[in-house]
């Protein structure tokens, strides 16, 4: 069983792309049922947040499972292969394993060491359970990731002073307007993305929060939370002449913030700034109204600005999580290969006393009558050719069993002897206490 990996995110592919490639709760529905329809694919969990999508899957082959995953992207997202390719990363089993435990921990989000990239990976995980699309290796797989991302911040601290996007996008904010005291925000969306953005804004000075969204009891709840007024989602426009920055973040899948519904009123504040920050994958707001005077823009993508300045002040919980990391890689993967390898060992076991059983009963049939001393030599003797056969296989299965290259001499043996694994067995091991821990 091989863990796969294919997917995208901040790093190779801009927010024009990941957009295409955003699930609700309908298509990521679908998507597991279309996997779990797939011969080869054995397991699937998707992760799919606004800066990355990511389809962690098992697989009895590689080369197979691998291509039902780009398929599948390229359908999803309607790209061709070729234009996929640019964005897209599949890396080998083991990197696909120290992928995911970087994630949890932090290390490959944009906003370094963000605390909700772990809950978000235990989401997925869990919306994959109760799609019955995970199996026994994936089960082990992300339990480990959870734990590791749990004892990365207890040990190294890197969500000290946590830089999360709502945080990154109110210094955005003031890199431009400068002093946000007595300034007017307008917030599109009453998610916790939303929340969370609103309160930080208020800690930094904000006096006006005008709330919006497409549930008008939504927004009234919002707005009360926070001293502020609520807005019918049809009459948002109008409300632009009054904010100095606006947020977005809903989950609709087009445009909130029109060129047709909101340029008029963005260009009759005459120059007056406004900043728009759409942290919405798929975007809110149309990219074609930053060309109007006054009108800064900026996407989820461009945050990735603000939080470089910040990196150099965790360099030192990088290195320590990056030490829990290799520990915690060395040891899942030991357990990972010896699940190749020791099904392998038992067909092989299986498959020799087989012929061993087979080809006595056909040595006895032909010899006729023979005495209990006769029958005993020519068992023995059976027994001996076939352990001295497999004893070799076996034995080096065994010792590459904790290596890194465990899986492909179990492949190896197991084509060579044309060895059929039970899934359910494989399913069996993968179930071990491997995972959590703590």
């Amino acid at each position: 069983m091989y863990v796969l990996l294919a997917g995208l995110n901040h790093r190779t592919a801009p927010v024009s792309i990941r957009e295409r490639f955003a699930f609700c709760g309908t298509s990521l529905d679908h998507a597991y049922a279309y996997f779990k329809d797939q011969a080869e694919i054995e397991g699937t969990v998707i992760l799919a947040t606004c800066n990355r999508t990511e389809i962690y899957a098992t697989s009895r082959d590689i080369e197979s499972g691998m291509k039902v995953l780009r398929q599948f992207m390229s359908g999803y997202s309607g790209m061709t292969n070729q234009e996929l390719e640019q964005y897209l990363y599949q890396p080998n089993c083991y990197q696909a394993i120290s992928h995911l435990f970087r994630v949890t921990a932090g290390l490959d989000s944009m906003i370094l060491g963000e605390a909700q990239i772990l809950g978000q990976v235990k989401d997925a995980y869990q919306a994959s359970v109760q799609a019955h699309a995970s199996d026994g290796v994936l089960n082990s797989l992300f339990l480990k990731a959870i734990y590791i991302g749990k004892k990365v911040r207890t040990e190294t601290r890197i969500d000290q002073r946590p830089l999360s996007v709502p945080f990154t996008a109110v210094e955005l904010a003031r890199q431009i307007l400068g002093d946000l005291q007595g300034k007017t925000v307008m917030v599109i969306g009453a998610g916790e993305m939303s929340e969370l953005t609103t309160q930080c804004l208020m800690e930094n000075g904000i006096r006006t929060v005008i709330v919006s969204n497409r549930s008008y009891d939504k927004a009234l709840a919002m707005a009360s939370a926070f001293n502020g007024r609520a807005v019918r989602f049809d009459l948002l426009a109008s409300e632009l002449n009054e904010a100095d920055i606006v947020i977005s973040c809903t989950a609709a899948s087009h445009y909130v913030v029109r060129e047709d519904n909101c340029r008029p009123v963005l260009q009759a504040r005459q120059g007056r700034k406004i900043i728009m920050i759409d942290i919405a994958v798929p975007r809110d707001i149309d990219p074609g109204l930053k060309d109007i005077d006054g009108v800064f823009m900026y996407d989820i993508d461009d945050l990735q600005n603000v939080v470089d300045a910040n990196h150099l002040e965790k360099q030192k919980s990088i290195r320590q999580a990056e030490r829990i990391i290799a520990a915690e890689i060395s040891g899942f993967n030991q357990w990972l290969d010896s699940l190749y390898v020791v099904p392998v060992i038992k067909a092989l076991k299986a498959r020799g006393e087989d012929i061993k059983q087979k080809e006595l009963r056909r040595a006895f049939n032909r010899l006729g009558k023979i005495s209990e001393q006769e029958e005993r030599v020519i068992s023995s003797m059976a027994n001996t050719i076939i352990n001295q056969l497999l004893h070799s296989p076996m034995i080096n299965l065994k010792e590459m069993a904790g290596s890194s290259q465990g899986h492909l001499y179990a492949e190896v043996v197991k084509n060579l002897f044309g060895l059929q694994i039970d899934v359910e067995e494989l399913n069996k091991y993968g179930t071990s206490d491997i995972g959590e821990q703590g």
